[in-house]
């Protein structure tokens, strides 16, 4: 009842947060999950539901955007890591040469489903919808293997310390 009255004004808040059909999908979602779980903190004397949803939709709109700027920077990692030798690949430091054994290293870990999700969206740079397509998984299931396997190459990265000198803090490249 609660998501067939309000769920479009969810979905409109959190379209204009995110920018994204998809993830503004997700953010209704999360928001009326989370409404779900903490039901017992609405108080009607405090205000109105679809003020409380929309609060809780804004909180998610947030998470949501940092999630993504957070990803974003692991793939462009990745993606340089990744990055198919050129000339003068001889001289790149050791340390970039280890980058990517330990990239290499770990993307043979993954599961084999999720590792190809993963070289999808990086070196074919294909966006969820398009490995849904190819791959015939629903795009949720897209986003899951991508997020576990991005967190699974983040807790990778900073078990071994960050190698490269170009993640350490302070440095050029740093983000």
């Amino acid at each position: 009842m609660a998501y067939e009255r309000f769920g479009p004004a969810v979905f409109h808040l959190a379209l204009r947060g995110v920018g994204g059909v998809a993830d503004a999908e997700d953010v209704t979602q999360a928001t009326f999950v989370a409404a779900w779980l903490g039901r017992e903190g609405f108080d009607a004397t405090r205000g109105s539901l679809l003020g409380w949803l929309l609060g809780i939709a804004r909180r998610k709109v947030v998470d949501q955007i940092r999630a993504s700027a957070r990803d974003d920077r692991i793939a462009d990692s990745v993606r340089r890591m990744a990055a198919p030798a050129r000339d003068g690949a001889a001289d790149a430091p050791p340390d970039r040469i280890v980058d990517r054994l330990v990239l290499a290293d770990e993307m043979a870990r993954l599961p084999g489903e999720q590792r190809r999700v993963l070289e999808l969206a990086f070196y074919d740079d294909l966006t969820h919808p398009q490995i849904a397509a190819l791959t015939g998984l629903p795009l949720g299931t897209v986003k899951s293997h991508l997020r576990r396997g991005m967190a699974r190459l983040r807790s990778r990265w900073e078990v071994d310390g960050a190698t490269s000198g170009a993640r350490a803090a302070g440095t050029p490249g740093a983000r």
